[in-house]
């Protein structure tokens, strides 16, 4: 999830999809990639119900960990 985008910031993006009347809009994994990285940014992402949040430039090992953990649950 792209946290600064023109119409709907990633936090709202994801309530919006959290609260959809659809099983698979509370189960679909959601990462925050983004720049702000500060302990505050990370406790919002997981408040909105983000499953994880990375910071930009993105780590390819973190990304790839936190995809596996996330698919296999």
């Amino acid at each position: 999830m792209d946290m600064r985008m023109p119409e709907m910031d990633g936090l709202e993006a994801t309530r919006v999809i959290r609260a959809m009347d659809r099983q698979d809009a509370r189960e679909i994994p959601i990462i925050a990639l983004t720049a702000n990285a500060f302990d505050e940014d990370v406790q919002r992402s997981m408040q909105a119900g983000l499953d994880a949040h990375l910071s930009k430039p993105v780590d390819p090992e973190m990304l790839f960990d936190t995809l596996e953990r996330l698919i296999e649950g």
